[in-house]
């Protein structure tokens, strides 16, 4: 039986899509058009990974990224997971379950998980090779975009 708690509005993704989705220039961005119609869930780790890819990979000014990850982070239609403790935890323990992956995805899986998101959109194959991931009651699946 399906979770009923959890969150089905809010598409959970990998700072690999977000960077794609913002970055016109990026050679993904069109796959990842589709997100403008779509709430997403954030957390810290992966608006501070966008900002580190967006400034130093991608070349935007500082405070352009600065503020177009602000605003995504404030839109109404996104959900923004604060990280405590327990989302801590939870990345722990997944990390230690899937030792393939590294600290920061297991976080941000943790976050979702614990967030109760129950997808998310990645181009990490890492995280692709899982399928879909458990912690207590909850799970995500993880796909393409």
């Amino acid at each position: 039986m399906a979770d009923a708690r959890r969150d089905q509005e809010h598409l959970g993704i990998d700072t690999n899509v977000l960077v794609a989705y913002l970055d016109a220039g990026h050679p993904l961005h069109k796959e990842t058009g589709f997100l403008a119609q779509r709430g997403v869930a954030l957390n810290p780790t992966v608006i501070h990974e966008a900002y580190h890819t967006l400034v130093f990979k991608m070349k935007w000014a500082a405070d352009e990224a600065s503020m177009t990850l602000v605003a995504a982070c404030t839109d109404e239609h996104n959900l923004f997971i604060n990280q405590t403790f327990r989302t801590v935890r939870a990345g722990l323990r997944i990390g230690t379950e899937h030792r393939e992956l590294g600290g920061r995805d297991a976080l941000i899986l943790g976050n979702l998980l614990v967030g109760k998101v129950g997808e998310l959109v990645t181009y990490d194959n890492e995280l692709l090779a899982l399928g879909k991931v458990r912690f207590g009651r909850s799970a995500i699946s993880i796909r393409r975009p």
